[in-house]
């Protein structure tokens, strides 16, 4: 690209202000979600290093159920960014209605082994019997959770890609305020000295929020909403509808599976080598999802830019958009990796660590400033471009090679087998987006994701 267009990809002032609109809200709200697991972290570490380990570890149950909403909040997305362009509200309901169902119905599968075979599922993490035992009763009580997040996720990522994030951003962040705010009072001012009692309320503090963030999209969809909660309506539009949604969701719901499904094998890996990698390992992951929170934003809000011009038949504007994003998914990425090392310090005066999982936690956070760049670049292409453009077996494929080809065997011989140290143990297996990156380069550059996904239901 010659040095011409790279300015006028920054120059372009109509597309930065509507990038921008989109980004910020976006960026803010994944601030605020990772402020939550921070703030969750952070203040459990000041009462017990096993607290903190193993309401990281019971996350993870959280986080592979997140995957789920991901993926079905990515499918009705797609959709939904470009019917939005085509300005049909009415399909746009009935992606709802079809997003809501099937998430409803993957949320109470998580909330029943979760609140019935907790400590079934902490085992799978950690053979410490205290993280298993504080890890349960996080898990019993934060279940409960699910049930709310199944219809709130979908309303807001649907709303998102109608180009109302102010709205979305708005409702996460107040929601997600309020947790930090319960969290602090159930560990400072209720249970400052008992880890158990703390977990309790930390799960308790989730549950109150997700519901008060359910009940705000309910008041939003009856008073000022142009969509609302309906059940799914059975006819020809529908099942046509319906093909469409699973044709996209799939392939994206496949790739978060297989992605957060290897992120979850290597935190079982990292909790059977030792327990002051877990608690590094916690804390380093705390620190990394803050800093990318920006390249997020840039991922979410351009997918939802080219969706849209990709509906209006507006072809090489949408080409035009992905190559500015691109650009500034490399930009975002390097102040991030920035942001982990300048935050090195305020990070070691936060959390209270035995001196070896200090040290782990050093080196991971040099690993994860590199990291963060090819992440920024790998999450606009194959997050954002390729799936906007319904492009989403792409990221399928790429990351169940990378993933579960190539690291988690690596990760096994290196934990296992060969018993290296722990940072090159972590080193190993942050290596996937950088193996991820070229490739993602060389589908970016063949355009395959230029795609006019909608269909004349009129």
């Amino acid at each position: 690209m010659g040095k011409r267009n790279r300015v006028a990809l920054f120059t372009d002032h109509g597309f930065n202000r509507e990038l921008m609109t989109l980004v910020i809200p976006i960026a803010l709200q994944n601030l605020i979600s990772a402020t939550v697991v921070s703030a969750d972290i952070v203040m459990l570490g000041m009462v017990s290093q096993s607290a903190m380990s193993a309401v990281s570890l019971a996350g993870q149950i959280t986080f592979a159920l997140t995957l789920f909403y991901m993926g079905m909040s990515t499918g009705a997305g797609i959709l939904t960014a470009q019917y939005w362009g085509k300005r049909d509200v009415l399909t746009i309901q009935r992606v709802l209605s079809i997003a809501c169902m099937f998430s409803f119905c993957i949320s109470i599968l998580f909330f029943l082994s979760s609140f019935m075979f907790p400590e079934t599922l902490m085992r799978f993490f950690t053979n410490d019997q205290e993280l298993i035992q504080y890890g349960s009763r996080f898990l019993q009580m934060n279940s409960f959770s699910y049930l709310a997040m199944a219809i709130s996720q979908m309303y807001l990522s649907v709303i998102r890609s109608m180009e109302n994030a102010k709205l979305s951003a708005w409702i996460s962040s107040l929601c997600l305020s309020l947790n930090i705010l319960f969290n602090a009072i159930c560990i400072f001012v209720l249970f400052p000295s008992n880890p158990e009692m703390a977990i309790t309320g930390v799960a308790l503090a989730t549950v109150l929020s997700r519901i008060i963030e359910l009940v705000c999209c309910m008041v939003h969809s009856i008073t000022r909403g142009t969509i609302h909660f309906r059940l799914p309506v059975h006819d020809g539009v529908q099942v046509s509808l319906l093909k469409d949604f699973w044709k996209y969701t799939l392939p994206v719901q496949g790739n978060y599976i297989v992605w957060g499904g290897a992120l979850t094998a290597t935190t079982a890996i990292i909790g059977h080598v030792n327990s002051d990698m877990v608690a590094a390992n916690s804390v380093a992951s705390v620190v990394k999802n803050l800093a990318v929170v920006l390249c997020g934003g840039i991922a979410t809000g351009g997918s939802v830019l080219v969706g849209k011009y990709l509906g209006q038949g507006s072809v090489e504007k949408a080409k035009q958009a992905g190559n500015r994003m691109y650009l500034y998914a490399l930009i975002f990425g390097i102040i991030a990796g920035c942001t982990i090392l300048f935050l090195k310090p305020f990070v070691f005066s936060m959390v209270s660590l035995n001196v070896t999982a200090q040290s782990y936690l050093n080196g991971m956070l040099y690993i994860s400033a590199f990291y963060c760049i090819a992440k920024s670049m790998n999450s606009t292409t194959i997050a954002g471009v390729f799936t906007a453009g319904g492009d989403s077996k792409f990221g399928f494929w790429c990351d169940a090679i990378v993933m579960w080809v190539i690291i988690l065997p690596l990760g096994y011989l290196c934990a296992f087998v060969w018993q290296v140290p722990p940072l090159v143990l972590y080193l190993v297996i942050s290596l996937d987006e950088v193996i991820k990156l070229p490739v993602a380069f060389i589908r970016y550059r063949q355009y395959k994701w230029l795609n006019n996904i909608t269909r004349n239901f009129a």
